[in-house]
């Protein structure tokens, strides 16, 4: 990828799928728990591991990296040295598979965000890698915005889904069919859908 274009932003189904992390530090440790989360089957490849890595699911080879340990890999998160990192970085662009080098853009394909979780809605924000203090930020304001009520809104907006692909309804249409059904809810509950605090509305300024 050329330095200078910009990122495709997507979320990826790890689920049963195999994933790979090299290195056995804390930053290695970090990422798993996000990954075994996703349902992801984890192999740890590192000479020493921390007692978080131990204590987990995940499969460990304990022993430096060797190329052939990306065969079957979908996704890749490297968390070692920079001359490991390059080193995985190669054999992952041999078997075209994403990486993720942690703290170490020049070696990564892939960028992994400061990431809010809530209610079935998951943001991810990304500095194109530069930042990922600065991303984690943006994703701490971003959690005070997002309504603990969430989960509400995305079951409302499921059910609300599934009746307009049965009338063919454009999607363009949606988006202000959707504001009017989570107003309902709010006016249901004799709340004003557009008070500052309570409200899904967009204003009345």
């Amino acid at each position: 990828m050329t330095p200078e274009a910009p990122v495709f932003p997507i979320f990826l189904k790890l689920g049963g799928r195999r994933v790979v992390v090299v290195g056995g530090g804390k930053m290695a440790a970090s990422k798993l728990g996000g990954l075994l989360h996703s349902g992801a089957s984890v192999t740890v490849v590192a000479p020493e591991t921390t007692p978080e890595i131990d204590r987990s699911t995940a499969i460990v080879l304990r022993r430096g990296f060797e190329p052939s340990d990306l065969d079957g890999a979908w996704y890749v998160v490297a968390a070692a040295t920079p001359e490991v990192n390059r080193r995985v970085a190669a054999a992952a662009d041999e078997r075209r598979i994403f990486v993720n080098a942690v703290d170490d853009p020049s070696n990564a394909s892939a960028y992994a965000g400061g990431v809010l979780r809530r209610g079935g809605v998951t943001v991810a924000i990304s500095t194109d890698g530069h930042a990922p203090a600065l991303a984690g930020l943006l994703r701490e304001s971003i959690e005070e915005l997002v309504p603990e009520e969430i989960e509400t809104w995305v079951e409302e907006a499921r059910h609300q889904t599934s009746r307009w692909r049965g009338k063919g309804v454009p999607m363009a249409a949606r988006r202000p069919m959707l504001l009017a059904a989570l107003n309902r809810l709010y006016l249901r509950r004799g709340i004003d859908p557009y008070d500052e605090k309570d409200g899904v509305g967009e204003g009345r300024g």
